[in-house]
């Protein structure tokens, strides 16, 4: 048995958890599994956070290129984020024959191929079970324990700040706003908050799981992507009364016209097992042809959490190497095998929020619109006090199955009606039931 080094770039509160896992455990990694794991390098941009994690300073610094030109160093740990340093970390350390474990979600949901490409050159591999879930173990679910399968469905709560605000509004009846605000305070929400509440961080671990899953190439900019801000205390409080509640969600379906990936607020029936996950927690939904529906819960973020992901990874390799063997090279890149569906196919009900003005004749006016767009309405709710213009009212309108480019031409065309105030919100409504198309009969 020989030692496996590591080297940490980045000590916050990932990789001062993945520090801490490491040293903290050692033994127990010797004892159990016969892998002696050390850390060989750590680099940040403060002595005082690697003293903090215990780590000495003859093994500290500044500079990432110590890390990666360290020849003691096996595995290259990068959790600082974004594209830059980290897309030359990646490339340097692949020349030097190492490997990297990452939980850089932005950068591998655009740029995973060219960067597993590089690291298959090099005889090495790119890990990232952290990137897609926090402490979930998905990533590897899907690599291999679930290859007996065709994955038809892959939907998650893949946010938790997201899923925290929208939690706190139905449970509390609050606005959008103030739950932000307080969030913000106690450290749920960034100061800002746009790569969460506007989806962005939900769509790169949706392509990323969904190229897994689907064996297709899929980046972040390839899903359909809206955030939370429209999303009102009375949104929630009528899709409850409606038996629904709304959860950001990213889902991918694989489709007969091709692979279907957005990521969007959405209306969920009450007794699905998402719907269930509150506060800053995360879950992956998965369905498979052989083994049906399956469930993934966890916390999504934290340090410990997604340390233990990152450690994982690292284990992983730290096997072979452990006994004089070398990991397999990265596998092939996947390539774009499969079509991407568009968003304007997409078929399936709405909930519609329209501020009317109250007149007569009004209502007739805005049914007029939806049917032109070929859209059937199956229930028409006025709110009591939705609207705060007296001469208004807040309508809501649930629809039948329709497709989403003549949704949006229809919402477009409401909104220029002289009857119509104001757009509030359209929300899909997702066929749960359909995820499960396709699997296997006992």
């Amino acid at each position: 048995m020989r030692t496996v080094n590591v080297g940490i770039i980045g000590l916050g509160t990932v990789g001062g958890g993945v520090a801490r896992l490491i040293l903290s455990h050692h033994d127990d990694y010797v004892a159990n599994y016969g892998i002696d794991l050390g850390i060989a390098r750590a680099c940040a941009l403060d002595a005082q956070a690697a003293r903090a994690c215990g780590i000495p300073d003859d093994a500290f610094t500044t500079d990432w290129h110590d890390v990666v030109s360290d020849p003691s160093v096996d595995v290259v740990v990068e959790l600082i984020g974004g594209e830059h340093p980290a897309t030359e970390i990646y490339e340097a350390a692949f020349a030097a024959g190492k490997h990297v474990v990452t939980a850089n979600k932005a950068l591998l949901g655009r740029h995973v191929e060219a960067l597993a490409a590089k690291a298959r050159e090099n005889g090495v591999q790119l890990k990232c079970e952290a990137s897609c879930g926090g402490g979930i173990p998905i990533v590897s679910t899907l690599e291999r324990d679930l290859v007996g399968n065709k994955v038809l469905t892959i939907a998650g709560i893949l946010n938790g700040t997201t899923n925290y605000i929208l939690s706190r509004m139905e449970s509390e009846g609050a606005d959008y706003a103030d739950v932000l605000a307080d969030a913000q305070v106690k450290g749920y929400a960034e100061a800002d908050p746009s790569a969460d509440v506007d989806g962005f961080d939900a769509a790169s671990k949706t392509a990323i799981l969904a190229s897994i899953g689907f064996g297709t190439r899929v980046t972040t900019d390839d899903v359909y992507q809206q955030g939370i801000r429209t999303i009102a205390a009375e949104d929630i409080a009528v899709a409850h009364d409606l038996g629904y509640t709304i959860k950001l969600l990213g889902i991918a379906r694989r489709t007969a016209d091709g692979v279907d990936v957005r990521v969007h607020p959405t209306m969920i029936p009450l007794d699905h097992q998402l719907a269930k996950v509150s506060g800053a927690m995360n879950a992956v939904y998965v369905v498979g042809d052989a083994v049906g529906e399956t469930m993934f819960y966890g916390a999504g973020a934290g340090s410990f959490p997604t340390a233990s992901a990152v450690v994982g990874d690292i284990m992983t390799l730290a096997d072979p190497i452990s006994k004089g063997a070398t990991p397999l090279p990265e596998a092939e890149p996947f390539s774009h095998t499969l079509p991407l569906r568009p968003m304007d196919e997409l078929e399936t009900k709405y909930y519609v929020r329209l501020t009317v003005a109250d007149r007569v004749g009004a209502l007739a006016e805005t049914v007029n619109v939806f049917a032109k767009h070929d859209i059937s309405i199956s229930l028409i709710n006025q709110l009591e006090d939705g609207a705060a213009d007296s001469d208004a009212c807040s309508v809501i309108f649930l629809t039948h199955k329709a497709l989403e480019k003549n949704m949006q031409a229809a919402a477009a065309e409401l909104a220029e009606a002289s009857c119509v105030r104001n757009v509030a919100n359209v929300l899909r409504i997702e066929d749960t039931a359909a995820w499960s198309d396709g699997v296997m009969a006992n």
